[in-house]
């Protein structure tokens, strides 16, 4: 079981389905969630200026299309030398479409170790739990 997830999506209701699907499959002992890139990336400059010791996302479900900060965006600020810290998170991309530019501009990025169609089901978790070997 892992420690913390981070899901970004500004659909509530995917937000509410992914914690939901998480939760019931044990997958997580926490589940954060930030409706877009930079509030995601708000919560990681809190955690690097945190003098607390804090758990920080061991995985991160990221939206593509988002307003105000999309995923390809928030990746390329959290791949860049101010997140080094962050970047042992994995990234699963969960997109409501699989358009073959984005399988094939998500190769570019180390840290994705998937690219998945929503929603998050309990046999995609399984699936998960054997790939990151949880």
């Amino acid at each position: 079981m892992l420690e913390q997830i981070l899901c970004i999506d500004d659909d509530p209701i995917s937000l509410m389905l992914c914690k939901k699907v998480i939760s019931k499959s044990s997958f997580s002992k926490e589940i954060i969630t930030a409706q877009n890139g930079e509030e995601a990336l708000h919560h990681f400059n809190t955690l690097k200026y945190n003098k607390n010791k804090v758990s920080k996302p061991e995985l991160i479900f990221l939206d593509l299309n988002m307003p105000i900060m999309g995923g390809w965006e928030f990746l390329d600020h959290f791949t860049s030398k101010d997140y080094t810290e962050f970047n042992t998170a994995k990234v699963i991309v969960l997109s409501s479409t699989i358009d073959p530019d984005d399988l094939a501009k998500a190769k570019k990025y180390p840290i994705i170790i998937d690219f998945l169609s929503k929603p998050i089901t309990k046999p995609m978790l399984e699936y998960l739990k054997k790939k990151i070997e949880i």
